[in-house]
């Protein structure tokens, strides 16, 4: 039996063992395991610096640098995600509706857990924490395959977590930690079906891809994300700088940071100069079409790939349009589906973006650095889901449950 195959089978009967746990326990769990992750702080840190220093010498890129780091400050946000999840409403058990049919019997749905989790990702050791507790809560088993960058922060973690575990008669397998992170294992793991429930990539864009493309287990997908924000014409120009410099520069290696700005030509000449100004506090590089270049003529042309990169870095594109039907298609074509906004004090405007504007989350004069699970009031989030099936936007605990019908009878046979 290979190790995989043992990896899977050991889900599997640790998932009968959490579809019966009760919410008191769960909580009781969870909160001791954000306790055990601070006293571990020193350890985890540790192993973090192995991978941070192997990736700065792999000639690793910042943001993702910053993506892969641990500080004393994120393992508390990890533990204090833990906690937030601990207070939130199990929704494992929740009867949604129940109607009498004409023949007396009633017949309702109950929401179950989905039973195994598969994650594959990269260097984000936070996540490996996340899936825990969001997985946890909801009866669910969880089977990460991190990558090779975070491979020494995300052992400390689960070993961190199992011995919780441990210690409170829970089978480990609960959760498990692929630690082969080869390619190969990485496409034999995308073809368990036999184990695996439903598969989750957290990553970049070529990772996504090759799990949508071969995986043979259901996926919902987390996209990257090209993140747009239009500054209408009658937007304040204080507080559309204050935001695009939060959504730009807060932290460059996250998908909800915005990587594209589309700026109507009225305003244009009056504020990308003052734009520019408060972006040149951490020397953001503008590269902006035709019009952009008459108003700053010394930053670079964007080009048709500018449009839809993300950048992941102090980078930004500059898109003049003549009106907000423009704006919306631009940003329809271009976006991945994640996160985009408008500063505006025109509410038909902003009610006209809102409604036709295609993406998981879409703002109306914030930023868009908000579209997080614990922003929204999750606790955490197994990712940010850009499809449309099953769960879209950040997801917490209900989009890793289920339903199955419930049907009362008193002795009806079919005729």
């Amino acid at each position: 039996m290979s190790q995989l195959e043992t990896i899977g089978r050991q889900a599997k009967e640790a998932e009968s063992f959490m579809r019966t746990l009760a919410s008191q326990r769960k909580n009781e769990v969870l909160l001791f395991a954000a306790d055990a992750l601070i006293k571990s702080t020193d350890l985890i840190l540790e192993e973090n610096m192995i991978d941070v220093e192997n990736g700065r010498r792999k000639g690793m890129h910042e943001g993702l640098i910053d993506r892969l780091m641990l500080t004393s400050e994120r393992i508390e946000g990890m533990a204090e995600g833990l906690r937030s999840i601990a207070a939130l409403e199990d929704p494992i058990g929740e009867v949604l509706g129940m109607k009498e049919r004409p023949n007396g019997l009633l017949i309702g749905q109950k929401r179950v857990p989905l039973g195994v989790v598969g994650i594959i990702y990269e260097a984000r050791p936070n996540v490996t924490a996340d899936a825990f507790g969001l997985c946890f809560k909801t009866g669910n088993v969880v089977i990460l395959k991190g990558g090779s960058d975070a491979i020494h922060s995300n052992k400390a973690i689960v070993t961190c977590l199992q011995t919780v575990l441990d210690r409170f008669s829970i089978p480990r397998y609960a959760i498990q930690l692929i630690e082969d992170t080869s390619r190969e294992v990485t496409a034999q793991f995308m073809r368990m079906r036999t184990y695996v429930d439903v598969l989750i990539p957290r990553g970049g864009a070529g990772l996504i891809r090759s799990v949508v493309d071969n995986s043979t287990i259901p996926v919902i997908e987390t996209g990257t994300g090209n993140c747009h924000i239009y500054v209408d014409e009658s937007a304040d120009y204080e507080m559309a700088a204050n935001i695009i410099f939060n959504a730009k520069t807060q932290r460059i290696g996250v998908c909800n940071a915005c990587e594209s700005l589309v700026v109507h030509e009225n305003i244009i000449g009056d504020f990308l100069p003052y734009l520019k100004l408060c972006l040149d506090q951490k020397q953001v590089e503008l590269r902006g079409d035709e019009v952009a270049r008459q108003v700053l003529p010394m930053i670079p042309e964007a080009t048709e790939e500018d449009w839809g990169t993300e950048y992941l870095d102090y980078i930004l594109s500059v898109k003049t349009v003549s009106s907000i039907d423009e704006a919306i298609a631009h940003i329809n074509k271009y976006n991945t589906g994640h996160s985009e906004a408008i500063v505006t004090r025109d509410y038909a405007n902003a009610q006209k973006f809102l409604n036709e504007v295609d993406a998981a989350a879409v703002y109306v004069n914030a930023s868009t650095r908000f579209t997080d699970g614990y922003e929204f009031g999750f606790g955490a989030e197994i990712g940010i889901s850009t499809q449309k099936l099953h769960a879209r936007g950040p997801m917490g605990l209900k989009a890793l449950t289920s339903t199955k019908y419930i049907i009362y009878g008193n002795g009806q046979i079919r005729k």
